[in-house]
This record gives structure tokens, C-alpha cells and sequence, in this order.
């Protein structure tokens, strides 16, 4: 995993006309969809826990809400990821997080990500009950069992333990290595 910080920097080195060459190549339409971008991936038999993963990443960079993921919108979900400041970067996970947009992330939610994301990646290292757990006890202070954007915010930059648990759960890297090289 060492290896992928070198490789999509010398990848977003790359000249914007190159890029572009690259992603019409693969998708000619200009356009990718949701089928398209599982395609890509290579994502068979799925969990419904990491089906549903998959598609909440592609409706979170699909920002027009169009049902296609377009190359402006390709690049600036790249360049999130990659190079992002982290209040960017944590906006972008609880859109994630909230799965049916009612402004707030309960426990269920940040769960069934956090395993949809294991499924998908086949690491199992941190227990999402239980890291689910921790965040609540230490974010969650008037105990509502939701947290809000600003609340998650704030949680996440005032405990570096949370912060970097959510950079290692939700690292893409190898998500994002296999898009760009399938391109």
C-alpha cells in the first residue's frame, strides 16, 4: 500500500489532455455510469452491505445528481480524495455516511459503512461495532445517537485517534488505483 502515494502522484502529474485522452478512450460517451464504474472496478457478488457502499460513492461524486459520473467530476472526486484539505475530506464522508440525506449519521449507518467498506477491500483489521462504539462515546456529547455534520466535524479533528481510524477505514487509494489504471 506504500506504493500508492508515488503512483497517483506521478498519475496526477499527468497533463489534463492526457487525462482526458485516457478517460474518453475508456469511456467514449464522456460519461460513466454506475454500472460502468462496478465494471471498472471489478466488483462481482457483492455483500448488499457493499452494493449499497458502491453506490453511495458514485452518487457523492456524481455532484450534479445527473446519474453519470462526467470527467470535471471524475477529476475534482480524484483530487478530493488525493489532495484534499480534511475539512473537505470529512464534508465528503458524512455525505457518505448519511445514507438517507436527513442531515444526520446514526450508528446503523456508520456500521454498514464500515463493513460495506471491508467487504470491499477485504481488510478487517478494525471492528466496525466497535469503532462505531468509540466514535459515539467520544463525538456523540448530548447523546442523541446521530451525529451532525458539525458535530462529526469537530469529533473528528478533536480526537487525532478518530481522525486517523476514519483516514485508515476510509482510505480509497486502492479503489481509486484500480479507476485510474482501468482508464
Amino acid at each position: 500500500m506504500g506504493n500508492h502515494g508515488s503512483n497517483l502522484d506521478d498519475i496526477l502529474a499527468e497533463d489534463m489532455h492526457h487525462w482526458y485522452n485516457k478517460f474518453m478512450r475508456e469511456s467514449p460517451s464522456g460519461l460513466i455510469t454506475l454500472f460502468e464504474l462496478k465494471a471498472i472496478l471489478g466488483l462481482k457478488r457483492m455483500t448488499e452491505d457493499a452494493n449499497s457502499y458502491v453506490d453511495q460513492v458514485f452518487h457523492t461524486f456524481d455532484m450534479d445528481g445527473d446519474g453519470y459520473i462526467d470527467f470535471v467530476e471524475y477529476i475534482a472526486a480524484i483530487s478530493l480524495m488525493l489532495k484534499g484539505e480534511i475539512n473537505q475530506k470529512l464534508k465528503w464522508y458524512f455525505k457518505l455516511f448519511d445514507q438517507d440525506g436527513n442531515g444526520k449519521i446514526d450508528r446503523e449507518e456508520l456500521e454498514t459503512i464500515f463493513s460495506a467498506i471491508q467487504d470491499i477491500t477485504r481488510n478487517r483489521d478494525i471492528d466496525p461495532e466497535h469503532i462505531v462504539s468509540v466514535i459515539y462515546e467520544r463525538i456523540d456529547t448530548k447523546g442523541e445517537g446521530e451525529l451532525t455534520l458539525e458535530e462529526f466535524i469537530e469529533g473528528a479533528k478533536d480526537h487525532p485517534d478518530i481522525m486517523e481510524t476514519l483516514k485508515t477505514l476510509m482510505d480509497l487509494t486502492p479503489v481509486l488505483v484500480i479507476i485510474i489504471e482501468g482508464l
